[in-house]
């Protein structure tokens, strides 16, 4: 009983706090991300709420929920949409088929870097401004560096040595992974970690920071470095539409001009935390495997399906899939 009325009073404390300020507000807004608190992309978007409130001078308010503590990763879209979160982020990968068009970017085009991903992302998306997105207000969307094979136990130096293997994969990495040879397991982050550990899972297809962001470092033996099938995933940011019309249209434009401001702060957060998560790698005995010339060759001719297949999923849709396609690469050519 002592516990509970403990409890109580701390979560009575936290409201009481929030209050002053919730009342100062003229909105007052809720924001919802799937990455744990320590995480430095939950850091960035964190620092994006209180951005909007120095801004707009305390107009906008907006009360941050990280670690899945608002809505999990695979709902924060409809969530977003039904009013239960004001503002999410989350993957495109975790509704897989709901983003279409924006999905593309997820296609192993052999990404670099987050910030280049995260340009084209931004990019493509003024261009196409595809209606997957209609019934939300899009911040920006932002995405990782170079995804990269992970495994427990057996390294993979060819392609030979991935048959068999049960690789967690979200979304397009997982139509990467069964043309590399593999078996696919769709699997959020969160739950990674603990199916690794266990041999639920006999590796991972994610970035590098990952390694040290979701702490994956400790759970993995070998990193496979294939840029021939270097994929990135791409998170959206996206606010409630009504919600989004009740904000001042002055305090509108201040949010614009900090989206735009804030994605490339987003991607530079995913480079700065690859090499962080290559070095804490590294530290937990990790083995870098970087594929012969001759084995590149391979596995850029077994992945080279999977954007024509999709591509031509695209046409099917009435979208131009190919100039879609042509579009990011042409994008990331001149930003790589």
């Amino acid at each position: 009983m002592k516990k509970r009325m403990v409890a109580l009073m701390l979560g009575l404390g936290v409201l009481w706090s929030l209050a002053p300020v919730a009342a100062m507000a003229e909105v007052t807004l809720t924001y919802s991300t799937f990455f744990p608190p320590t995480h430095i992309q939950a850091i960035t978007s964190e620092n994006w709420c209180r951005e909007v409130e120095k801004r707009t001078d305390g107009r906008v308010v907006v009360q941050f929920f990280p670690g899945q503590t608002l809505t999990k990763a695979p709902q924060t879209y409809g969530a977003v949409t039904d009013g239960i979160a004001d503002i999410g982020t989350a993957a495109l990968a975790y509704t897989q088929g709901r983003f279409p068009v924006m999905a593309a970017m997820d296609l192993p085009f052999g990404y670099k870097s987050g910030q280049a991903a995260t340009a084209v992302a931004n990019r493509l998306y003024a261009k196409m401004n595809p209606k997957e997105f209609a019934d939300t207000k899009v911040m920006y969307f932002h995405a990782h560096g170079p995804g990269f094979l992970h495994t427990r136990k057996k390294g993979v130096e060819k392609l030979e040595d991935l048959k068999g293997q049960r690789i967690r994969s979200t979304g397009m990495s997982a139509s990467i992974v069964t043309a590399l040879g593999g078996t696919p397991v769709s699997m959020a982050m969160p739950d990674t970690y603990q199916s690794l550990q266990k041999g639920v899972v006999d590796g991972s297809i994610h970035p590098v920071e990952t390694n040290k962001g979701w702490n994956m470092g400790e759970v993995v033996d070998y990193l496979t470095i294939a840029y021939p099938s270097a994929y990135t995933t791409t998170f959206f940011v996206v606010m409630n539409r009504d919600k989004w019309q009740a904000i001042d249209p002055a305090d509108q434009q201040i949010i614009e001009e900090l989206n735009r401001e804030w994605a490339g702060q987003h991607g530079a957060a995913w480079d700065s935390s690859d090499q962080a998560g290559m070095a804490f790698f590294q530290e937990k005995g990790g083995k870098v495997i970087e594929l012969s010339e001759a084995e590149n060759k391979r596995w850029a001719e077994v992945v080279a399906p999977v954007v024509e297949q999709y591509t031509a999923r695209l046409d099917e849709m009435n979208v131009d899939g190919r100039g879609v396609v042509e579009f990011i690469r042409a994008s990331l050519t001149e930003l790589q």
